[in-house]
């Protein structure tokens, strides 16, 4: 995977930070965010959403596991969060293989939970914690037989 990295000196500057990452990444439409609790993944899908026109306000699907908001010509956006999951059984449930396919974006929090299951190309995206506020944000293409982070 060929690395960019970003710096986020706060939350203000998060929607430029997606505008960048999904300029560069234009013709991706699955996004896996990695990071510790309270790095900043809501965060970050939240800026996502703003960029891609989202009106509804986002939020973490934690115990829905999956939300989805209307973005520019009402196409979807879909905002999955496994933090949650037991078995991979309920991702099975929800039939996240329609999502995943559907053609449309999808921004995944705790995706090392569902590793085996992600598709073999997908933007990989890490989330550091450099102080309270600032945060080194590393993201790539990632392609099937490269690691992903653990």
């Amino acid at each position: 995977m060929e690395e960019n990295q970003l710096i986020s000196s706060g939350i203000h500057d998060l929607q430029q930070v997606a505008k960048q990452i999904l300029s560069e990444m234009k013709d991706e439409r699955i996004f896996t965010l990695y990071g510790k609790m309270g790095a900043g993944k809501t965060t970050l899908i939240k800026a996502f959403c703003q960029v891609l026109g989202v009106k509804d306000v986002a939020s973490s699907p934690t115990f829905a596991i999956v939300n989805e908001y209307s973005g520019d010509q009402l196409q979807p956006v879909f905002h999955f969060d496994f933090y949650r999951i037991k078995k991979i059984e309920e991702v099975f449930d929800i039939g996240y293989e329609e999502y995943l396919y559907s053609g449309y974006y999808c921004f995944i929090e705790w995706p090392e939970l569902i590793s085996n299951l992600l598709p073999d190309d997908y933007v990989q995206i890490i989330i550091d914690i450099r102080d309270d506020e600032a945060r080194e944000i590393t993201y790539g293409l990632h392609r099937k037989g490269n690691s992903p982070v653990p």
